[in-house]
């Protein structure tokens, strides 16, 4: 008898040994994922706007070549010769002779300003661009976390169908049980079980996809899944009107990089045209030449000027023109897309909550009513367990239009935030 108290007292003590053991060794559980820091760590790690921002490099680097104050460097020719001069009856004189010049290449039709003007907006056109790829890099990352965030309150709106059709399938039974439900009305509850589980568990797969892609953008580790934390419901009043919108999108990071895209490309025709005047050279010369006992020191200016007879820059010019009309059509193009996006992204948004205000609360409400009362109904005898069912599945499929709509309104939101370029904090 002790040796059996005993027996029981250690194999309580392993148990309580392992389970302490397994607590302190399993891995801490992830905190969840805010919106605003899911932002922080795209920001930090995101592949796309990583190599967007290695694109100032090469800009920056121009940029100081086009700061100098020629764009041609200077240039030095030493020459070094000897020379051997027949001497009548004294064979032959040799004797070295030496010449130093230094020639400076000069642009005469402001070639330089145009090539700086050029690299500065380059430059100015990239921080827009890198600035729009970080707000779609945003966009992208709330348009994921909103989708795990809806996911997530589908599962537990399964979860407690689910719960909730098991209290009804354990009536059912107690009824069939009793004599007052027929072995058809108990299948039916069966059935009815078996289909939430197996939506519930569809859904729970989904999450599992949907935290795997916010995962990647974030450029989490593999085996981490994030949760999102935060709501889908959607504010009271927006922060914004139409008419901030608008002049938000008019000004909008990516419209700014093409206005500065089509004045640099204009300073390049510029350049082009310049380039078909001819550079003058300008050089200084010293040297010495002669025998040593009549050696004679060399000094000048050379002047050299090519004559452009043949070859005007032709197809630097057209090239340069053909570049600053495809940026000035892209403008264009852009700010009437980006305005009609706006206004078309704004009516959406509208209507969608007047949609979800409406299935909340007139027709939400009135079927959740309706399903407590069935229920209770239901547990009295006083209906059938397909009147009930049906009941609970008009309330199920409302429920998902509502979280349809909400996951929807978010999305419209985000697309529209992203059309306007409106970076508030949230």
């Amino acid at each position: 008898m002790l040796s059996t108290i005993h027996c029981g007292r250690l194999a309580r003590f392993t148990v309580a040994l392992a389970l302490t053991i397994a607590a302190f060794a399993a891995p801490a559980a992830e905190p969840p994922l805010t919106l605003t820091r899911a932002w922080q760590v795209a920001e930090e790690a995101n592949p796309i706007l990583k190599a967007a921002e290695a694109n100032f490099s090469a800009a920056d680097g121009q940029l100081t070549d086009t700061a100098g104050l020629l764009w041609n460097n200077p240039e030095l020719t030493v020459e070094g010769l000897r020379r051997q001069v027949p001497q009548p009856g004294s064979g032959n004189d040799v004797h070295s002779e030496w010449g130093a010049e230094i020639s400076q290449t000069l642009e005469i039709a402001g070639q330089h300003g145009y090539r700086r003007g050029a690299a500065e907006l380059d430059l100015s056109a990239l921080k827009e661009s890198v600035a729009d790829t970080r707000q779609q890099v945003r966009a992208e990352v709330e348009r994921k976390f909103v989708h795990v965030l809806g996911l997530q309150t589908r599962v537990d709106m399964e979860s407690q169908l689910v719960g909730l059709i098991k209290d009804n399938v354990a009536v059912a039974r107690k009824r069939f049980a009793a004599g007052e439900d027929t072995r058809l009305d108990n299948n039916l509850a069966e059935v009815e079980l078996g289909r939430a589980a197996n939506q519930l568990e569809s859904v729970r797969e989904q999450l599992i996809q949907a935290r795997a892609d916010l995962a990647a953008t974030l450029q989490l580790p593999a085996e981490a899944l994030p949760d999102a934390q935060g709501s889908l419901s959607a504010p009271a009043a927006l922060p914004y009107t139409l008419d901030q919108m608008l002049i938000a999108a008019a000004n909008r990071p990516r419209l700014r990089a093409l206005d500065h895209q089509e004045q640099a490309a204009r300073s390049r025709l510029g350049l082009e045209r310049a380039a078909a005047y001819p550079d003058v050279t300008i050089g200084l010369f010293s040297g010495r030449e002669g025998p040593g006992n009549e050696r004679e020191k060399l000094s000048g200016v050379r002047v050299s000027l090519p004559l452009p007879l043949f070859r005007r820059n032709a197809a630097g010019i057209g090239k340069a023109s053909t570049e600053l009309s495809q940026v000035q059509i892209e403008r264009q193009a852009a700010i009437r897309d980006t305005q009609a996006n706006v206004r078309a992204l704004w009516q959406k948004l509208d209507s969608l909550r007047g949609r979800v205000k409406r299935l909340e609360q007139m027709v939400l409400q009135g079927l959740q009513e309706n399903q407590r009362l069935s229920t209770a109904a239901y547990r009295a005898g006083e209906i059938s367990l397909t009147q009930l069912l049906l009941a609970t599945r008009q309330v199920l499929d409302t429920r998902r239009e509502v979280l349809e709509a909400m996951t929807d309104l978010a999305l419209t939101r985000v697309e529209l935030e992203l059309a306007a370029a409106w970076s508030v904090q949230k």
